[in-house]
């Protein structure tokens, strides 16, 4: 009798492949073909490959696989497709279902290299790309029209951290036929309810929590196994995204731990949150996760959890946070995020300096406002750290 394995099971355990050699850690299939019996043994499996069967590294490899298999049990998927980094799985979601003619619908507040994707890129191919404020439903509404083919947003916006409404989004663009597609990458795939919740799609930069770590650039689609192989393999393959051997390995790794790694994150999170609340140097401290989030309800229901991330705003604004951040002892600057290591950024002279003034005041991104990922230090050594850097300011 199979016992359906609870997640932190699947995490070790799942999609695991053994070869005849029964290793305990999954082997890396470093190998970029495939040898066949036959000349017909080829025929046939360029035809239609089985389930264990592959023809290419960038179509497919066995240890890419078990990272694909693993992570769809813990997102509650079909299917996944395993990209090259982040950014490929957004572009590669977005450009494999969209054409010139089509309409998206699109959250303004987006990570950098998102927003030139949907701004830039899908734009002067001819997809019509509407901007909303992605808090408001009115402008979701008043935006999604009966042509539009998808609609595209980060569940907890980079860096301002604002939450939207996935099942209300989805219910709006269900009601069209839209496909709803989710950056998750803040909320994790360990708080993660995004497909329950209405959305199609989900996208995560594996480089983040996954690895949890910062050693390797990786991504990953997730959805039905009808968008997976008819739309999202066939355009991964022809244009070279796919994640690598090596890459999918260090992934297996880090999902083994990242339900642990994250959870104990967050709690370090909301220590550090409550600790700076009303400092006297700080203009606000926003934490999903503390009751004094506008969005706090939304973020218990939809999460269950506030996640790693934490914004602080210093009323002095650049100078001042330049000043916090060089006297920081523990955490260290960086623009990753979702690391073991506390990781803080400065985003509008980093990740959002190509924004103009205008749209960073737009999306909230002042001079002052610093993004905090908090790693798994312990946290009354991070909350030591970030008092006595206050103190420098």
């Amino acid at each position: 009798m199979t016992r359906s394995r609870r997640t932190r099971t699947n995490l070790v355990h799942g999609g695991t492949r053994r070869s005849q050699y029964n290793e305990v850690s999954e082997a890396i299939f470093l190998t970029q073909g495939f040898v066949y019996d036959s000349a017909e043994d080829a025929e046939a499996r360029f035809i239609k490959a089985g389930d264990d069967e592959f023809i290419y590294a960038r179509y497919g490899n066995p240890t890419v696989r078990m990272f694909e298999e693993r992570i769809a049990l813990l997102e509650g998927a079909e299917d996944a497709f395993a990209t090259a980094s982040g950014m490929a799985a957004v572009n590669g979601a977005l450009t494999s279902m969209l054409q010139a003619g089509d309409h998206l619908v699109s959250a303004r507040a987006l990570f950098g290299s998102c927003l030139y994707i949907v701004d830039d890129i899908l734009t002067r191919f001819g997809v019509e790309v509407t901007l909303v404020d992605g808090t408001d439903l009115d402008q979701w509404r008043a935006a999604i029209r009966p042509d539009t083919k998808a609609v595209f947003f980060e569940s907890m916006s980079n860096p301002t951290l604002e939450i939207i409404d996935i099942a209300a989004v989805s219910e709006l663009a269900h009601a069209v036929g839209a496909l709803v597609v989710v950056d998750n990458v803040f909320a994790t795939p360990v708080y993660s309810r995004a497909l329950d919740l209405g959305a199609d799609v989900v996208i995560y930069s594996g480089t983040k929590h996954i690895d949890g770590q910062g050693r390797t650039l990786g991504g990953v689609i997730l959805g039905s196994k009808e968008y997976i192989r008819k739309t999202v393999e066939p355009y991964m393959k022809h244009t070279g995204g796919s994640m690598s051997p090596f890459t999918a390995w260090v992934m297996l790794k880090g999902l083994e731990t990242i339900d642990l790694r994250v959870r104990a994150q967050t709690q370090s999170a909301g220590a550090i949150a409550e600790a700076l609340q009303n400092h006297p140097k700080l203009a606000g401290v926003v934490y999903p996760g503390h009751a004094s989030h506008p969005q706090y309800d939304l973020v218990q229901s939809q999460m269950g959890a506030g996640g790693t991330m934490l914004a602080i705003e210093l009323k002095g604004g650049q100078e001042e946070s330049f000043r916090l951040l060089n006297a920081l002892e523990i955490i260290i600057i960086s623009n990753n995020l979702g690391d073991a290591k506390s990781i803080v950024t400065h985003p509008a002279t980093t990740t959002h300096q190509r924004l103009t003034e205008e749209q960073r005041a737009e999306l909230g991104i002042s001079r002052g406002l610093i993004r905090l990922s908090v790693g798994i230090e312990d946290p009354q050594d991070l909350i030591d750290d970030l008092l006595q850097a206050l103190e420098a300011v």
